[in-house]
């Protein structure tokens, strides 16, 4: 901003005012600063004068249009989103704490109420579905529990939202969530199947090196659009994670080979009712936290790992598979051994004993199908 100080001069009468004016002005100068005085001016009237070099100023503050200001404050919301979290359970708030830190604008609705818990980490909870649609988000962050997507995004308010809204879930099951959203969105919204693969316990400390899986089903070619993409994908990366893009048939097929296996074999832990003992050796350790991973997640997401992945009952019979097989070679061995005991060196002069038979290999994976039925011609 600019300032003008006038200066202000007092003169005892009008002829040294007079005189003033002729050697310092012109009268063209003059004409448009002071009027000229009436005729029927009294002597020793104090008049105002402005000085004809204007002195300029610059008052260095901050402004409210500040240039400065403005672009930094575009560069900022440039980076920034604003998400709804549709289901704010416990990995729900577990993401929200990092996305807000991150500086997103976040959202929250859920069937109960968690405004408190919503407020401690600087989020808005919306207990109406229709509320929370009405502020226009440009991401929608299903949180649901596999068993409960369905109904849930059955029940929003689609017709509040902007028509090019971006959906994402984080669900455990790739392809059941494609079909889902491809069933139920209009074509206009855009699609991002994503697993982040960790939760609240894994991650707690950082997401460094840890697993983001993710597959691009529709994203519109508008530059707004793949840039509101890859903005939510950079929330992850910039945290670390190993960012995996593949298919959500890749996908399934990988977890179940990993996860549904994990969290089986826990689960069958489980049910001995493992103890910690005075000796423990580090693999025991191991299994004993791998009991209390697998358990202290919810039955719920186990059987919607089997129930919604076509390649979970695969790995259950290649599992009982070798299981069998194991027990076998164990019992052959120890058959052997009688034999042996028994009989001592006299089958073995005639030939009749034979060495166990090892342990022979499981079929290789397939996508998806049942193994084909075992024959009992090796027994």
């Amino acid at each position: 901003m600019l300032s003008i100080s006038p200066t202000i001069s007092k003169f005892s009468n009008l002829s040294d005012l007079h005189h003033l004016n002729r050697g310092r002005y012109s009268r063209h100068s003059l004409s448009h600063l002071v009027p000229p005085p009436p005729s029927t001016h009294i002597r020793n009237t104090k008049t105002l004068r402005l000085r004809h070099n204007f002195r300029i100023s610059a008052i260095d503050a901050a402004q409210p249009f500040d240039y400065e200001s403005k672009i930094s404050d575009h560069i900022a919301k440039s980076k920034t989103l604003k998400i709804a979290i549709v289901g704010f359970g416990n990995f729900g708030q577990f993401l929200a704490k990092t996305l807000v830190r991150q500086g997103h604008t976040v959202l929250a609705h859920s069937r109960t109420d968690y405004s408190a818990i919503a407020a401690e980490i600087g989020v808005s909870f919306y207990s109406n579905a229709d509320d929370i649609c009405e502020e226009h988000p440009e991401v929608i962050l299903l949180c649901t529990s596999i068993l409960s997507t369905d109904k849930v995004l059955r029940s929003l308010p689609l017709q509040r939202l902007k028509r090019s809204t971006l959906f994402v879930d984080v669900l455990s099951v790739k392809e059941f969530a494609k079909d889902l959203f491809l069933q139920i969105l209009p074509l206009d919204f855009d699609i991002l199947c994503t697993h982040p693969m960790f939760g609240p316990e894994s991650g707690k400390n950082s997401w460094k090196d840890l697993p983001f899986v993710y597959d691009k089903v529709r994203i519109g070619r508008d530059e707004s659009r793949v840039s509101r993409c890859e903005k939510f994908l950079d929330s992850f990366a910039r945290e670390g994670c190993i960012m995996k893009e593949m298919t959500c048939a890749e996908h399934d097929q990988h977890a179940a080979e990993s996860q549904f296996i994990t969290h089986t074999v826990g689960r069958i832990l489980e049910k001995l009712d493992l103890d910690s003992t005075p000796i423990n050796t580090k693999g025991y350790e191991r299994l004993l936290d791998l009991v209390e991973n697998t358990s202290s997640d919810s039955f719920e997401l186990y059987y919607g790992l089997f129930m919604y992945n076509k390649n979970a009952m695969e790995q259950l019979e290649r599992l009982d598979l070798a299981f069998e097989s194991l027990k076998k070679e164990l019992f052959g061995h120890l058959h052997e051994v009688l034999r042996k005991q028994l009989f001592g060196t006299k089958e073995r002069s005639l030939g009749l004993l034979q060495e166990p038979r090892a342990l022979s290999k499981l079929p290789p994976n397939g996508n998806g199908s049942s193994l084909p039925p075992q024959s009992d011609s090796a027994n």
